[in-house]
């Protein structure tokens, strides 16, 4: 899992930008470690939409829903206050019900945080296992439109 010779923009993935803010910082000012998951979850839903995937529809039309299965995080340096974190998500392993993904939180060239998460698709009243609609299963392996970087502003 160690991507730590990576930076953002030159490796293959996708990228979305964070700002940190009041809301995300504990006492001592900087980002409470709970909110990388936060980080994390929006980075992998900004992956699904680029992929095509709207999970309301999905959840709708199918009954499948992602959770997630387990996670391990590793923190490395610190963020503030208003600064600009970019998250990078990339598809570990892609198998028949669930997605691993690693993710990295960057801050102008300083890695904050990586992550192992695996998110599981089940059926949405039962939370039992099930398999990836084929619909989205193929999305996922054609990746994000427009090269898998993202170029949102905030």
């Amino acid at each position: 899992m160690d991507m730590s010779t990576s930076q953002p923009g030159t490796e293959i993935g996708f990228t979305w930008p964070i700002r940190v803010y009041y809301e995300d910082t504990d006492a001592g000012g900087i980002v409470f470690y709970a909110n990388y998951l936060k980080f994390f979850e929006r980075a992998r839903t900004e992956w699904l939409r680029a992929c095509g995937v709207d999970q309301t529809r999905l959840a709708d039309e199918t009954g499948a829903i992602f959770i997630v299965r387990s996670t391990a995080l590793d923190y490395r340096a610190p963020a503030r206050l208003d600064d600009m974190i970019t998250v990078v998500s990339r598809v570990e392993r892609l198998g028949r019900a669930s997605v691993d993904f690693v993710q990295e939180a960057w801050r102008e060239g300083t890695l904050l945080a990586t992550g192992s998460i695996r998110v599981a698709c089940v059926e949405r009243t039962a939370i039992r296992p099930t398999a990836i609609p084929p619909s989205v299963l193929a999305a996922l392996r054609r990746g994000p439109a427009g090269a898998g970087v993202s170029t949102a502003s905030l």
